[in-house]
């Protein structure tokens, strides 16, 4: 089943929705058996097949000509799937009932979480906040002390206490507390989970009501400003170091050369030019500066707070960070992306640190609207009589007769005994060889009932939501369309080694050996010594010889150069040897990816046709194909006179319009 879901999965393209006018879409561009083919289907279907619609407007009236050809022949086969019973067929409806359930949680999970969750994480990141905390870490203390001292901290706080004074006496991150409780500015998808949402929860210049726990302790977190997010600056700067090398230069020195800097730029002075004469930094000094695009908190903070608070163009005061002294210079900024273009990065920030916990509160939702409860002392009376076996061991038990009928829990009016509890845990490899404990039992009721409450969830979407009703209907027509090619190609197609034999003779000219040639190489990183190389060869050297000893490309000394016989599409050394004319020849050196190189020729084998032996597999192959399509076009004939389809290709000309 999984090699055919694989070749169906693959003709189906993500959903694209096109908005166009009722009245553009009922235009009828083909029909069929008194069945119409309209506008609105058949643009749908053509900007599935060429990923969108900004694609599909591009093409050309012949393209639209080819693709309603091909609609119109799909969609009779459809006809004649229904006609066959397909519907009905047991076997197809259990394959799709089992890729309804397979791709239903996947999709279901993705909609509900990692959609919903990306968007919110790409609208947060719009903006970053500038944050302060106050830590009590539950290590040395209980959770509880550690939260009762927060909640003491805030109400002092609301009291009027400078929050900034109880940080430097109270927290327990001794850095921050030094500085306010200060740890800078944060954005979205970068910082705890917890911690963040209580940030972006808080207005500028407020405290979070409450104590925020995360791995690290509990959080008094105090939000100091808020504004949009510049992802990356474009930076130059002029560096001047107050360690410099110079005998000359001291730290007083240094700040008096930057004022001297200062002063000039102020007086309307060059900074490219300034960069040029004075900057102690020698890398960004032969590029005018140029840093390039640097991300917040990326460099020393004091560079960073200037930096970032510098319009295009501007050009900062004195800076001094550990290294020396800078001014800095803003000379680009990128806007925020989009987020089609930060999907897939927002999709990985997501996984990695949101889904598991937003997966915990979808199952904690999902046991409250299916009103999950658990007979405690049911679990408390297995896991008495139980004695701690194994969870393997139940259906063997002397135990089971007591317990498998009573329910261990229940949800909306249905309840769950115990043989249908340990009948899942068999085929759930995380629970094998674990004991019937009451925590383990607990355990699997919880896993248990997420899983039918996701299940049923899956069941309903068909019927709720139209993108996945979509997603199945293509799937059930890629079924039917697969299964009708059984019948009709696959199962008909015969095949006897006289017909592949007399498709070779009609096609001889297909099947060719192409051109190789066998040769050898003197390798080397250095112009210098290639061209020294290529001199002792034109002074008689040996070139095996030569390559034994100094080529440099590595496994090639022991094979004295020789790459062996190979097609000359297949390297670019080859076709270089290939155009040599003699044998033995060498060639002039040569630049390549890696260094340059001298090649020989030792032996050329021109194109050659292939014998009916040493082509069969491949003119089986080809045979097969073309038999296939002889029994496809019967097929499609064969229906255009049952069906008798007319196309009013003219119709498409005002596609996409």
């Amino acid at each position: 089943m999984n090699s055919r879901i694989l070749l169906i999965v693959s003709v189906l393209i993500t959903i694209t929705f096109y908005s166009c006018t009722p009245e553009h879409s009922k235009i009828v561009v083909a029909d069929f058996d008194k069945t119409d083919v309209t506008m609105g289907q058949f643009e749908k279907a053509y900007a599935k097949n060429v990923g969108g619609v900004e694609n599909a407007k591009k093409d050309s009236f012949d393209e639209y000509k080819k693709f309603l050809d091909l609609f119109v022949n799909f969609r009779m086969k459809l006809r004649d799937a229904h006609i066959r019973g397909f519907e009905k067929d047991s076997a197809l409806n259990a394959e799709l009932a089992s890729y309804e359930k397979e791709i239903g949680r996947t999709y279901y999970l993705d909609k509900e979480l990692v959609g919903k969750g990306i968007k919110d994480l790409y609208e947060k990141r719009k903006y970053e906040l500038r944050v302060s905390h106050i830590l009590f870490r539950p290590d040395t203390v209980s959770a509880a002390v550690a939260k009762r001292k927060a909640e003491a901290i805030i109400d002092s706080i609301k009291h009027g206490k400078s929050y900034e004074e109880m940080a430097g006496k109270y927290s327990d991150d001794k850095v921050t507390g030094k500085m306010g409780g200060d740890i800078y500015y944060i954005t979205a998808g970068l910082v705890v989970p917890g911690f963040e949402d209580a940030a972006y929860a808080t207005k500028v210049d407020s405290v979070y009501p409450m104590p925020v726990r995360t791995r690290f302790g509990y959080h008094v977190i105090k939000v100091t400003d808020k504004r949009k997010r510049k992802p990356e600056i474009r930076v130059s700067h002029i560096f001047i170091s107050a360690k410099s090398n110079q005998a000359h230069r001291n730290p007083d020195s240094s700040y008096a050369l930057i004022k001297k800097i200062k002063a000039k730029l102020d007086k309307g002075a060059s900074f490219e030019d300034l960069v040029k004469k004075y900057s102690d930094d020698a890398r960004s000094k032969a590029k005018k500066g140029d840093l390039g695009f640097i991300q917040r908190r990326r460099m020393p903070k004091e560079f960073d707070f200037a930096a970032f608070n510098l319009k295009v163009g501007e050009i900062s005061n004195i800076v001094k960070t550990k290294y020396g002294y800078h001014i800095i210079k803003v000379t680009a900024v990128k806007p925020y992306p989009s987020f089609e273009s930060q999907k897939e990065n927002l999709r990985k920030m997501y996984r990695k640190t949101r889904y598991d916990r937003d997966y915990r509160r979808l199952k904690e939702k999902l046991a409250k609207e299916y009103n999950r409860k658990i007979n405690e002392s049911v679990l408390d009376f297995i896991a008495k009589v139980s004695k701690s076996a194994s969870i393997d061991s139940y259906f063997k038990s002397k135990f089971r007769e007591a317990v498998k009928d009573s329910i261990v829990f229940s949800y909306k009016g249905h309840n769950v005994i115990c043989d249908s509890l340990f009948k899942y845990l068999a085929n759930d490899p995380s629970f094998a060889k674990k004991d019937i404990s009451r925590n383990n039992l607990e355990e699997a009721v919880k896993k248990y009932s997420d899983n039918l409450f996701m299940d049923d969830k899956v069941a309903h979407l068909e019927k709720t939501d139209h993108e996945f009703a979509d997603l199945m209907k293509e799937y059930r027509n890629g079924l039917y369309i697969f299964k009708l090619q059984e019948e009709e190609v696959w199962n008909k197609l015969k095949i006897d080694t006289t017909d592949i034999h007399n498709y070779y003779v009609q096609h001889k000219s297909k099947y060719f050996w192409p051109e190789k040639v066998d040769f050898s190489e003197i390798f080397s990183r250095r112009d210098s010594l290639i061209n020294k190389y290529y001199n002792m060869l034109k002074n008689g050297a040996d070139f095996d010889s030569l390559a034994a000893k100094y080529t440099e490309r590595r496994g090639y000394k022991l094979k004295k150069g020789k790459f062996g016989l190979m097609e000359i599409t297949k390297n670019p050394l080859a076709l270089k040897a290939a155009s040599l004319e003699i044998i033995g020849e060498f060639s002039k050196p040569f630049k390549n990816s890696t260094g340059w190189s001298i090649v020989k020729l030792n032996k050329r084998i021109k194109a050659h046709p292939k014998t009916y032996k040493e082509a069969k597999a491949e003119a089986a192959s080809d045979y097969q194909e073309f038999a296939g399509k002889q029994l496809e076009n019967k097929y499609i004939e064969r229906l255009k006179k049952i069906y008798h389809p007319e196309y009013f290709y003219d119709k498409l000309k005002e596609a996409y319009k």
